[in-house]
């Protein structure tokens, strides 16, 4: 066997969409047993430079993470109303639950580059405090999304 596309087979988020993030929050605290945390609301098109199928887009989403293991986090998203995200179309499609799995990757551009080569298609990518995040259509043959992160 050859080796994985983007360099590594380690999950380290899986993201779940949400209607109300502080009552979700307070459900998955409750199943953990630790306090709810706070949500964070993503940045403005100026901060983030968010794009949406090649796009720049307003969209903003209010994220809180718990730690679920050593290595692994999930991610509540509580999408913005603005119809030009990932988030917004996935929720407003299939409804609350799962979005995506995650994986740190070293290289974003270049790995991006290879999941397009292997067939898949860029959805939205971002900036965030510190890296960088791009979400993947891998729907066809892995019947998901992924979520490429490149912390600095």
């Amino acid at each position: 066997m050859g080796n994985p596309i983007l360099g590594t087979d380690a999950v380290c988020q899986i993201g779940i969409l949400v209607h109300d993030i502080e009552k979700t929050g307070k459900d998955w605290a409750a199943f953990f047993g630790v306090e709810p945390p706070k949500a964070v609301l993503t940045g403005d098109i100026n901060e983030a430079e968010t794009k949406y199928m090649g796009k720049p887009s307003e969209a903003r989403a209010k994220l809180a993470f718990f730690q679920a293991g050593p290595n692994l986090n999930i991610e509540l998203i509580e999408p913005d109303k603005d119809p030009n995200s990932t988030w917004r179309q996935d929720l407003d499609a299939n409804g609350e639950g799962f979005h995506h799995i995650a994986f740190f990757v070293k290289g974003m551009k270049e790995k991006i580059e290879l999941c397009c080569k292997s067939g898949f298609k860029l959805l939205q990518t971002g900036e965030y405090t510190g890296g960088r995040y791009a979400y993947i259509d891998a729907n066809e043959s892995l019947k998901l999304v992924l979520e490429l992160l490149e912390n600095d």
